[in-house]
């Protein structure tokens, strides 16, 4: 593994689906248990700071979305939650 700094600016360069599959694949090793414990420890601080990632690149998903919807005086003519199917 690189270095805190070096892992936090590849985080932050990766796409929402890159950050998911790479979070995917650390979820995966940590549940077959096959890794030493402190290998474990780096791949969940991995881990959250990609969930984190994630997590903000879907926040700012549905700031936009609000923003669309918006009416043409800039008030929100109404507004539709982000996992909501309507």
């Amino acid at each position: 593994m690189h270095g805190r700094m070096e892992d936090a600016t590849d985080i932050a360069a990766m796409t929402f689906e890159d950050a998911l599959k790479a979070l995917e694949d650390i979820v995966h090793r940590l549940e077959r248990g096959d890794v030493q414990l402190d290998q474990s420890i780096a791949l969940y601080e991995r881990g959250e700071a990609l969930r984190l990632h994630c997590q903000t690149r879907l926040d700012a998903a549905q700031a936009r979305i609000e923003k669309i919807v918006a009416g043409p005086d800039g008030t929100p003519s109404h507004t539709v939650p982000f996992d909501s199917d309507g």
